[in-house]
């Protein structure tokens, strides 16, 4: 019987893995057969969609939909989207039933649902936004979410007429500003990148030119966008905000922004996000885009990003740059965090026996067949032995000494004892802290060796055990990288394909 659950259990795991790649080879063997001009106008079609439940129920309504600009994805790329996200849309005409369209995305709710308070059954409702390309004929349009093996099942199945007279078809805003930083070609085939002003008032205008071009060159002095360039078009868009900045709940400041944005998503501080996807989708509609950045008019350190929605970033923080390239790798290029350590608001945000969706983290259920397994270094042992669990238990003696040092200071100071005593205690436990950093420091020595070597190092997604990423450092993995690894960046250039096409 063990046997048996085993060979299962091995089975399920190869399924796992090579699902994406199936469904991923068939949408682009059936996208040859698939002509744009024949199913769709070169518009945007935007529908805005109402997702209310919690970590076991859901429920997808739709709110509006509108009539936008022209089509800014790739025609030829229709159904070829990467196999990533929680969420899928699926387009269908209806008179033939044929399959026209399909892409994967993220949402905040997506992530609320493996929060505390979801887990304990309390449900909340997020307004998202997905863009098609315009049909010209009726068609279906099927939301699917995945269940916790990843598999895609249908959750909202709505007929669309294009012709409905209630679809929405406002000209855009003149109050927001349009600047026009990079222009590369026809925005079919270019990534077509926009960046949103949050917290700059009409006197700012200059200023976020400014911020859009720093940011812009952030982009292209870190490969692979250095490289690819010339396929990217770059537009800022700003809706002049009444004043600067952002709101912080937790330290009672609140501004009346253009966005609405705040720190404190899902209750955690430095979770910078916006909920009024609105008026967002609103403003970014003034350009053609395929990927929305927000830079937020403030010094504070922060941040978000989310698949196929939108990042937002800080604009004046020292490590602002780290920020947006990180933040920006999971909503262009679906790249998952690399961390672990890190305080963060979820719970089993990867199920234990499922293999992860993001292309730069696994959990490893097939060594012999890991997901980047031709951008292995040669003669690399998988797993790889990188000093981890060392380091960590030595991390742990030095947290519990300085502790035991701060707990002895407060009772001599509380006792009355002289400085004299004070310091002479401290510098008791400060020798036994500095002989655990120097075995730290060896251990770091004696692996250095694998810092440029691509295996599986554990620790990965949120989770210490269990879940593995490509390479010892990354900008998906620490404020300390300063590039991308070689695995993140051939997902990154694999989503500039999709949305691209070299002249």
């Amino acid at each position: 019987m063990d046997r048996l659950k085993k060979w299962y259990q091995y089975l399920y795991a190869v399924i796992c893995v090579l699902f994406p790649v199936l469904l991923w080879a068939q949408s682009s063997e059936q996208n040859n057969s698939i002509a744009f001009n024949d199913y769709f106008l070169d518009r945007t079609m935007r529908i805005d969609f109402f997702q209310t439940g919690n970590a076991v129920e859901d429920v997808f309504t739709i709110d509006k939909i509108y009539q936008e600009g022209m089509w800014a994805g790739n025609p030829k790329n229709i159904l070829t989207a990467p196999n990533y996200g929680r969420f899928a849309v699926m387009v269908y005409d209806i008179a033939s039933n044929q399959l026209i369209f399909w892409k994967g995305f993220d949402s905040l709710y997506g992530e609320y649902k493996t929060t505390t308070p979801a887990l304990n059954g309390v449900k909340k409702t997020f307004h998202r936004s997905v863009l098609i390309p315009y049909p010209k004929k009726p068609v279906y349009l099927v939301f699917e979410l995945r269940d916790k093996k990843n598999i895609l099942h249908p959750i909202l199945t709505q007929e669309i007429n294009p012709s409905d007279v209630n679809i929405i078809k406002d000209s855009r805003n003149r109050m927001d500003m349009v600047y026009e930083a990079l222009k590369n070609g026809d925005p079919h085939i270019k990534v077509d990148l926009v960046f949103l002003g949050e917290g700059y008032t009409v006197a700012d205008w200059d200023t976020f030119k400014l911020d859009v071009d720093r940011f812009m060159n952030f982009l292209f002095e870190t490969e692979p966008y250095k490289t690819n360039k010339n396929q990217f078009n770059i537009y800022g868009v700003m809706r002049p905000s009444s004043e600067r900045s952002v709101d912080e709940p937790r330290q009672g400041i609140y501004r009346n922004t253009a966005l609405n944005a705040s720190f404190n998503a899902l209750d955690l501080d430095r979770y910078l996000l916006t909920e009024d996807n609105r008026t967002v989708r609103n403003v970014a509609s003034s350009v053609p885009y395929d990927v929305l950045v927000i830079l937020a008019n403030s010094t504070r350190y922060g941040g978000g990003g989310i698949y196929n929605d939108y990042c937002i970033t800080t604009a004046h923080n020292s490590s602002s740059r780290k920020v947006f390239l990180h933040e920006f790798g999971h909503n262009f290029a679906g790249l998952a965090d690399e961390y672990y350590a890190s305080e963060v608001s979820y719970n089993e945000f990867y199920p234990k026996g499922t293999e992860p969706l993001e292309p730069n983290i696994t959990a490893l259920l097939d060594p012999a067949n890991i997901k980047w397994k031709s951008e292995l270094s040669p003669g690399i042992s998988v797993p790889t032995e990188y000093g981890k669990d060392a380091t960590e238990t030595l991390q742990k003696q030095r947290s519990d000494i300085l502790q035991e040092m701060r707990n002895e200071s407060a009772k001599l100071r509380q006792s009355g004892a002289s400085q004299d005593s004070i310091r002479k205690s401290e510098e008791k436990y400060r020798a036994k802290e500095l002989e655990i950093t120097q075995q730290m420091s060896k251990i770091r020595t004696d692996y250095s060796v694998l810092r440029d070597k691509v295996g599986a190092f554990e620790g990965a997604g949120y989770a210490s055990k269990g879940l593995y990423r490509p390479m010892m450092d990354c900008l998906m993995f620490s404020n300390q990288g300063t590039v991308f690894c070689i695995v993140c960046q051939k997902a990154i250039e694999l989503m500039i394909q999709y949305y691209s096409e070299r002249n």
